[in-house]
């Protein structure tokens, strides 16, 4: 469970879940539907339909056949905005109890089926709104059990004090996680500086003290109150029948009853600032800060629109003017912006992050007349339709993903009304450049602008913010656009898929997998891998390899950087590409249908043409040496490094060493223009290129495409996977000190002589399932350490897979308190002890075993997914009757095999341990 928290572009996102609102949906028109007695059916747009039970529950339905999965969501209107005094982060708290058991829920039952079911799930809170969702295979049974629940613990969930002993060591947990983050501090401590009276000034994860001593009277009050069916929306979005889903909602929903209480709208209104604040955090930590924050209009109004824009044309990268003024010219490492769009009057906020060496003060002033000084420098047309094209294409990225829809409209519905996702992207469109410019200078003031200082003056500027308008006004009538086409409903088993995919290799040995359907929006998914050099031509090698791909986008083909995400967006294409593994290139992408060509041209630029510009290589090495300063001293960072040095065999310039932060350093600050433009001609090629499309496509056209981009192109050095041979380190445990951090790291790992089709390898699959892996909460390891010990807000266990060589490795993590470290270490101990002595039941088996494989099937039905396994299928020569064979041995394997899997590879002795904390400070 998460509280929602982040900025655009990822200034500061810590170990938070960011729920980016989604922005669109729409489907065929909705057939008629047979609505059971009592239900009102109230309107539709755009293929999704509102219903009203008599109990005052919203049901909205949204009906897809593209994709088989499912997802369920319901939003209740309550968040951080509703607390009282002395009551601060009780609906984030209550949010974690809800996973507890309710009455015909007992115990974990919950979370044991998220897990047997391979479900997606979450619970997240914010300002205005709490929500809970669970993604899964589409089936009747898994649609069935999740209205059920949610049903049940809508009005019948425990809330019970021990639960809530239990628990508040992890909400501590997760509040020191974030605590961790200078860039989450000091948002919210400008927050508060900006907020005197209302809640908006108030983080959402709450005050330690009102946490720690909140009643349980207090907390079982606030959810009687807030967690009723007139407080709560019911999205059902993906694969389903309505008519069916809609009686499974009336049977469940409708007996409860309305409750006889009122909820009374909140009031408190933020004054009108009247002059400049300002706020100053110093703490441990290797990066610096600037921000500016703005008090803005409710998301409802009007002028987001224009704001939105706004918040693209100063705080995007490479096209944004502060990432021109800043980051462009050397005097910052990255930019970001974000507008908080609020039920009631929100802020936008404007960061800057710099290395110790740039000027804070220098900073300051450019961001400040970046941003406050519109007027004398106005936005032109080009600036407005380029962030117009950037934001109508995540419009249309996400009316093509039913369950990031289901899950985003809960940010619509704590505005007020669903239907405003369309009516902002209308909005969007119709924006002109006057509205955008009217805006601007309405809200970006030195009076309205949180920052730090108090500064006096005889004549105070003063911006009124409007209130949020009336929603019934602005939406009579709203009917919305002409709803998209859907797709195909898509089989995703294997069979299927191997019926239906077409391999072939071209001239110079690439080959390619090509699987054409009909999607949502015609969207095109692809996955291209450059296989390249071996163990001995990359001597000393990494570095500058990583910086090539990185650079590939940032200017190509006679275009600069700017030009190719410009044609990007006019492509509604998303393009990525880096270096993986030591010596081989990952390109992923997504486009659509028509814009395929164009998008595969200007792709045979980027990667056959790069310019490597000195200006881009030079913002690309400041941002690189800001990240690993921002992670010198953060306890993640410094034990997962820790235990890659730890008995590390491989020489350093080995693209298989493991190098420190210094070290790391310096290989950057080396790297030239010249170095990059000679790897790129002694290594790049396709001659052991594989690649992956699938989606919406012409085959044979692009078939010759592909021919053209890869087929001629060849490598010139030879290619030889850089091995990864058996080796298992020598047992140890290692102690870090990282000061002045709230929160501390463990991970530990060993090794397995297992390759991915070893007799053994499925049952140490299951294995690793029941021991920490897997969606949700349920595990022995999240059993112990979250459920029982309240010691660690996540924790579990992961196994990375080999298939070439007997290697698979197991890794064990958790975060925790540092005060927390003995009883960590005691209840790791313990339950691995217990898991090697006693093995796992039957029941645990089998619930692991039907988790994973819905997981499996749920990975197929996303398309990026399923072209890189196809990509990844061509270079070991596998087809999808792997992936069959895969499923019918997880099915085969027995709990005796499971057992004694455990007993031979689970070995507690031979764990490399690594944790790493402020443990003198928690010592004293």
């Amino acid at each position: 469970m998460h509280v929602r928290s982040g900025f655009s572009r990822a200034l500061v996102l810590g170990l938070w879940l960011v729920i980016t609102p989604a922005v669109g949906w729409a489907d065929a028109a909705p057939a008629a539907v047979s609505v059971p007695q009592g239900i009102q059916r109230v309107t539709s747009v755009e293929g999704i339909t509102e219903y009203r039970l008599p109990n005052g529950l919203r049901v909205l339905l949204a009906p897809d056949e593209t994709k088989p999965s499912t997802t369920v969501n319901i939003t209740y209107l309550v968040g951080s905005r509703h607390e009282h005094y002395g009551e601060t982060g009780m609906a984030h708290l209550l949010e974690h109890l809800m996973f507890k058991g309710s009455k015909n829920f007992p115990g974990n039952t919950i979370d044991s089926e998220f897990k047997r079911r391979g479900m997606q799930m979450n619970g997240t809170t914010w300002f205005d709104r709490t929500n809970y969702y669970e993604t899964f295979t589409a089936s009747d049974d898994n649609l069935d059990w999740a209205l059920r629940m949610e049903a049940d613990r809508m009005v019948n969930s425990y809330i019970a004090k021990a639960d809530l002993d239990s628990e508040m060591t992890v909400v501590r947990n997760e509040m020191e996680s974030g605590e961790n983050n200078p860039g989450q501090i000091l948002w919210e401590k400008m927050a508060a500086a900006a907020y005197q009276w209302h809640n908006y000034g108030k983080s959402t994860i709450g005050a330690r003290a009102d946490v720690e001593g909140v009643r349980i009277e207090n907390l079982q009050a606030f959810y009687r109150r807030y967690y009723q069916p007139d407080n709560a929306v019911l999205t059902v979005t993906g694969k389903f029948d309505a008519a069916a889903t809609l009686q499974k909602i009336a049977n469940y929903f409708m007996p409860i009853a309305r409750p006889a209480r009122e909820l009374t709208p909140t009031w408190t209104r933020e004054p009108v600032q009247d002059g400049e604040r300002e706020v100053a955090l110093a703490r441990v930590g290797d990066i610096q800060l600037v921000g500016t924050l703005y008090h803005v209009p409710a998301g409802s109004h009007p002028d987001t629109a224009a704001l939105s824009l706004l918040s693209y044309i100063l705080g995007d990268a490479p096209s944004g003017r502060l990432h021109k003024a800043l980051v462009e010219r050397g005097k910052a490492a990255s930019v970001s912006a974000w507008n908080f769009e609020l039920a009631e009057p929100g802020y936008m906020t404007f960061f800057v992050q710099l290395t110790k060496q740039q000027s804070r003060s220098e900073a300051r002033k450019i961001l400040v007349d970046v941003v406050e000084n519109l007027a004398r420098k106005p936005i032109t047309q080009a600036e407005l339709d380029r962030a117009r094209v950037a934001l109508l294409n995540g419009f249309e990225k996400t009316l093509n993903d039913p369950a990031h829809f289901g899950v985003g409209l809960s940010e619509a519905i704590a505005l007020g009304d669903w239907r405003l996702f369309f009516l902002g992207r209308d909005r969007i469109e119709q924006a002109t450049l006057a509205d955008v410019q009217r805006v601007a200078n309405a809200y970006f003031k030195a009076s309205n602008r949180t920052f730090g200082q108090f500064i006096p003056t005889d004549k105070p500027v003063r911006v009124d913010v409007p209130e949020a308008p009336a929603l019934a006004g602005v939406l009579d009538g709203y009917q919305g656009k002409e709803a998209q086409a859907a797709g195909e409903a898509f089989d995703p088993s294997p069979e299927t898929i191997e019926a239906r995919v077409h391999r072939s290799a071209l001239p110079n040995g690439a080959k390619i997998a090509l699987l054409p359907k009909r999607t949502r929006g015609n969207t095109v998914h692809g996955q291209i891998v450059l296989r390249m050099g071996n163990e001995r031509s990359l001597v000393g090698q990494e570095t500058v390899a990583d910086f090539t791909a990185a650079m590939l986008t940032r200017g190509a083909g006679g275009q600069s950087r700017q030009q190719i995400a410009d044609a990007l967006d006019a492509m509604k294409a998303q393009l990525s590409i880096s270096a993986q593994d030591g010596n081989a290139v990952l390109i992923s992408f997504e486009t659509r249908r028509d814009k395929l060509a164009a998008f595969l041209d200007l792709l045979e630029r980027v990667l056959r043409k790069p310019e490597f510009p000195a200006a881009e290589l030079e913002q690309l090495r400041t941002e690189s040496l800001a990240g690993l300063e921002s992670g010198r001293r953060e306890p993640q960072s410094v034990a997962m490094r820790a235990i890659g040095r730890y008995d590390n065999p491989w020489p350093k310039g080995d693209v298989r060493y493991v190098g420190t932060v210094d070290e790391e350093i310096a290989d950057i600050k080396a790297v030239t223009p010249k170095a990059l433009s000679a790897f790129h001609r002694r290594f790049y090629g396709a001659s052991n290129a594989q690649a992956a499309l699938v989606g919406d496509f012409d085959e044979a056209a692009t078939k010759a495409q592909l021919t053209r981009l890869l087929g001629s192109w060849k490598s010139g050095e030879s290619y030889a996977r850089v091995p990864q041979p058996f080796r298992q380190k020598k047992p140890t445990e290692i102690s870090l000190e990282t000061p002045d951090k709230a929160n501390a790291f463990f991970i530990g790992g060993l090794t397995m002589p297992l390759r991915d089709d070893s007799a053994d390898y499925p049952a140490v699959v299951l294995a690793n399932q029941i021991l920490g892996g897997g969606a949700g909460l349920k595990s022995r390891l999240a059993d112990r350490l979250r459920q029982k010990e309240g010691l660690s807000y996540g924790a579990g266990s992961a196994l990375r897979a080999n298939a070439r060589e007997e290697n698979t490795g197991l890794v064990l993590y958790a975060i925790y308190a540092p005060q927390g470290l003995q009883r960590l270490r005691t209840a790791l101990d313990e339950e691995l002890q217990r898991f090697v002595r006693d093995g796992v039941s039957e029941e645990e088996l089998n619930e692991a075993r039907t988790g994973l494989l819905q997981q499996i099937s749920l990975g197929r039905t996303q398309d990026g997914g399923l072209a890189g396994l196809l990509a990844g299928q061509l270079d070991l020569g596998r087809s999808m009757s792997f992936e069959r064979q895969r499923e019918d041995r997880l099915n085969a394997v027995t709990l005796e095999q499971v057992n004694a899997a455990i007993r031979k590879y689970f070995d507690p002795a031979k764990l490399v341990q690594v944790f790493a904390g402020d443990f003198k400070a928690t010592a004293k």
